[in-house]
């Protein structure tokens, strides 16, 4: 495929973590051959035995795992999703690009490799030196997404006189500032929240022993007792 070059081996200075010999390459289901599996820190490579090979760099990488269901694939493998294109793909993706401009711009494109080594007992030395390797470059995305992006309250420009004061007002002070239509707001919650509080000890028809005192001025309280079986089923945890 067009996409395939060559190029020297990633070697120790490049951090290699696993040389594999012998690994099948497959692209979205195409054959690229058997070759070498190079796992450095830098990149991912392959390389066939011509010496014709290819790249990928790991933040571009975004799913690598052992895939063992034969369902999927007939032999286990190291399966990796990239987010890219690569060989005729990428050449038929820019002619479908400029037809379909109007389309949805968040869908990336996607790349499935298989690699499959003819020891398959390698297969957790290698997706072992693939999550090392893939922790040394880590998303800056997900680094940004720490960063606080509020206003800092300088302490030491407020007390000389800088900057603008926020205003605090205690409780009464806070009435004082109410419009008419926020003091009947004011009461009308204030109404809401009062109801809530008395209700809650007369719920459902329950009894309790508060709600007999609380309602000891002469209000109704219902006392018809609960109806046989009605909860006998319920289980209750304690």
């Amino acid at each position: 495929m067009s996409f395939l070059k060559s190029f020297p081996p990633p070697g120790s200075a490049e951090g290699l973590r696993q040389q594999q010999p012998e690994t099948e390459a497959v692209l979205n289901g195409k054959g690229l051959g058997t070759g070498t599996l190079y796992i450095a820190e830098s990149r991912l490579s392959w390389l066939d035995g011509s010496g014709l090979g290819f790249s990928l760099e790991y933040p571009t990488i975004s799913l690598h795992a052992v895939s063992r269901d034969l369902n999927a694939y007939p032999r286990e493998h190291l399966y990796v999703m990239v987010n890219a294109k690569f060989g005729e793909e990428s050449k038929e993706s820019v002619a479908e690009e400029e037809e379909e401009e109007d389309s949805d711009d968040d869908v990336e494109p996607i790349a499935e490799f298989r690699f499959v080594p003819s020891d398959k007992s390698a297969l957790e030395a290698m997706f072992t030196a693939m999550c090392e390797c893939q922790a040394l470059h880590p998303d800056p995305e997900d680094e940004d997404s720490d960063d606080y992006d509020g206003e800092e309250y300088d302490v030491e420009a407020h007390e000389q006189g800088q900057g603008d004061i926020p205003t605090f007002y205690t409780y009464e002070e806070g009435l004082s500032h109410l419009t008419a239509e926020g003091q009947a707001t004011l009461e009308r919650l204030e109404g809401m929240l009062s109801q809530s509080v008395s209700s809650q000890y007369n719920m459902a028809g329950v009894r309790t022993e508060d709600s007999i005192r609380d309602y000891e001025d002469g209000m109704e309280v219902d006392t018809t007792p609960t109806v046989a079986g009605q909860f006998e089923d319920a289980d209750v945890d304690h």
